[in-house]
């Protein structure tokens, strides 16, 4: 299972342009679930690009929304990623060099 993840995050995160952000979604996240305006806020980023990413990963299985598209409802790590966090940490350390 986590092989399969580890290519996911190979694309998304060191594949990409956009894999640092998507990284720095991915850590905030993990500190506590957010919304995309609190994204944006916390990561300084701005609000289409913070909802670009969060489309990406949710359509990938990374994030899900448990409320669905209620406005504001805020974004969780999916149990796939929470249980494979060290594979993200290894993935983000070898691609981005942190």
């Amino acid at each position: 299972m986590s092989a399969a993840l580890r290519q996911l995050l190979w694309y998304l995160i060191g594949g990409t342009r956009g894999g640092a952000n998507r990284a720095r979604i991915l850590e905030s996240l993990r500190e506590r679930p957010r919304n995309g305006h609190q994204l944006s806020e916390v990561l300084g980023l701005d609000y289409r690009t913070i909802r670009h990413h969060l489309n990406l990963m949710v359509k990938n299985g990374l994030l899900t929304r448990p409320a669905g598209d209620a406005y504001a409802a805020p974004y969780f790590l999916s149990k796939y990623v929470e249980e494979n966090w060290a594979v993200f940490e290894e993935v983000r350390r070898a691609a981005l060099g942190r």
